[in-house]
């Protein structure tokens, strides 16, 4: 160890004289710690309701969607089978779509009914279902007089209607006949009512087998799109990307983002907005460890001035100090990483602790749709936090070091 590091930690040692000083430098290690900690738990509540918003407006929203202009898209297989060789795409299946009304017992609900495959994403969730019976198994049953429709809560209650029940579904086709025309209807029944997962989207929909669907819209072979999942909703715009130029026009390649972005843009500027605020706090700290090492310097102009008189050269006197801001800072924001870490990972066992202790509800589970307190750490936020936290500190050494090394050891010594 040189002596640099040797002085600079004996600096921070709290001696009968030079206790203020110290309790000083604590303050200042104390002040790095929180604003770090601060940082990083805010972050990772703003990155958890981030996730849990998007999913609310997402819900079963494709992350990626391909479609023709104008016309259905036929040949789909080929152009499945060149989106699955694509990067970080999951899965990509055909779909038909279109809106119409569902009818039962004199009560209407507007609908976008939507024919797919088995094993769509869609059957991950929980279902109301006949029997619990598996609701994909009922959807499929070709053995059924009448085809199945699975259909959202909110769906259900508004038509009055359970599972096992029959709905009529209405779109807009027309049969031509000798006596005008007749909108086209077909009976369905419910085999399966899925609550609403998060996402506000997903009450207007209705889901039907996908051959159900062409041939009751009459779409032959065509589909409406391609329905693509990609491995993280922040990969879409790539994958979106890369399908652009394997698809040119008349091909139309969307992400998530194209079709609902404006809505999180808010969010995203919200935490920046959060993140310089609360970056305040460790400036403010930073200020505490340039007053703790300046009034070091001026209770330690004798030391400096013997250590030039010795030989020591203005760069080692400078390095004490800017080490001894560094220690301040480094332990500031590791106590204030492992702190925030700590409270970001246990965020909703704290929230529902402060809310058994007080009697109080801090985090209204029915208003925000979400079924515990968000909080999700991103390695990416707490680097950049430590980055931000240990430049202030370095930078809030500068000026209290390079006065110490211009130092004047004669002018030090004149009066002792």
């Amino acid at each position: 160890m040189g002596y640099e590091w040797f002085v600079s930690l004996r600096y921070l040692r709290a001696k009968r004289k030079q206790t203020f000083i110290s309790v000083i430098s604590f303050i200042s290690i104390a002040g790095v710690t929180l604003g770090v900690a601060a940082l990083i738990v805010v972050l990772a509540v703003m990155t958890g309701f981030h996730d849990g918003v998007r999913q609310q407006i997402l819900g079963n929203i494709p992350h990626v969607l391909i479609q023709k202009h104008g016309e259905e898209l036929s040949g789909y297989q080929e152009v499945i089978g060149t989106v699955k060789a694509a990067s970080h795409v999951l899965s990509a299946s055909p779909f038909v779509a279109k809106e119409a009304m569902l009818l039962s017992q004199r009560n209407v609900a507007a609908v976008n009914v939507k024919g797919i495959e088995a094993g769509h994403k869609v059957f991950q969730q929980k279902f109301l279902s006949i029997e619990d019976q598996d609701v994909q198994t009922l959807l499929y049953d070709d053995q059924s007089g009448i085809p199945g429709i699975i259909i959202g809560l909110d769906t259900a209650t508004s038509l009055g209607i359970a599972v096992g029940d029959s709905v009529n579904v209405i779109p807009p086709m027309f049969t031509i006949t000798p006596f005008g025309m007749i909108p086209k209807m077909k009976p369905f029944r419910v085999v399966g009512i899925f609550k609403q997962r998060g996402g506000f989207l997903d009450t207007y929909f209705a889901y039907v087998a996908l051959g159900q669907a062409q041939r009751f819209f009459d779409s032959a072979e065509g589909v409406s799109g391609i329905e693509i999942e990609v491995d993280s909703f922040d990969h879409a715009n790539l994958v979106a990307s890369t399908l652009r130029s394997e698809f040119s026009y008349p091909y139309v390649v969307r992400s998530w983002e194209d079709l609902f972005g404006s809505f999180l843009s808010a969010l995203k500027l919200e935490k920046l907005g959060l993140f310089i605020v609360l970056g305040i706090i460790v400036l403010v700290a930073a200020f505490n460890i340039a007053t703790t090492l300046i009034m070091v310097v001026m209770e330690k102009h004798k030391d400096i001035a013997i250590l030039r008189a010795m030989g020591g050269t203005s760069r080692s006197i400078m390095k004490i100090f800017i080490l001894e801001g560094l220690i301040i800072g480094v332990m500031g924001t590791v106590l204030g990483t492992a702190l925030g870490l700590l409270i970001a990972k246990n965020a909703d066992p704290i929230i529902k602790a402060l809310e058994n202790l007080f009697g109080i509800r801090i985090f209204d589970q029915s208003v925000y749709g979400m079924d515990h307190f968000p909080s999700v750490v991103n390695s990416s936020d707490v680097l950049a936090v430590m980055a931000v936290a240990m430049t202030i500190s370095l930078l809030a050494t500068i000026y209290p070091a390079w006065r110490a090394a211009k130092m004047d050891p004669a002018e030090a010594l004149r009066y002792e």
